[in-house]
């Protein structure tokens, strides 16, 4: 299972950690990625990060301004976010990769074998 939380409301420029608390399998085995959904439009991926932390990847719309993490002795993935827009207000999911040892990127969403419930970030002044 996937919990994601530390969205809300922020001005623009504001900054956003979101934080995904996994348990139920093994966390450090599996590449992670966030997503993010606004309604009507396709989730989009948003940043991935390998097994091991030690590669991190970004879409083009982010990089720069989010930082992927995780802490696998906490079973934790993090999202900070800084220098917000409000084209990034969307739902944001957590989700981890059916595979393990990979790196979590660039896959169909429905190569992602769990996901969170999502949590709401909204950029507004």
């Amino acid at each position: 299972q996937l919990a994601e939380s530390g969205g809300g409301l922020v001005q623009p420029g504001g900054s956003l950690t979101l934080t995904c608390t996994a348990s139920g399998f093994t966390f450090d085995t599996y590449g992670m990625a966030w997503f993010r959904q606004v309604p009507g439009k396709q989730r989009e991926a948003v940043s991935g990060i390998s097994f091991s932390g030690g590669s991190k990847y970004y879409a083009a719309s982010v990089k720069g301004r989010f930082t992927i993490s995780r802490d696998n002795a906490k079973n934790t993935l993090y999202l900070q976010m800084n220098s917000l827009r409000p084209e990034d207000t969307a739902m944001y999911y957590c989700a981890a990769d059916s595979e393990e040892y990979t790196t979590g990127w660039n896959k169909p969403t429905n190569e992602y074998g769990y996901w969170g419930q999502g949590t709401q970030v909204t950029v507004s002044s």
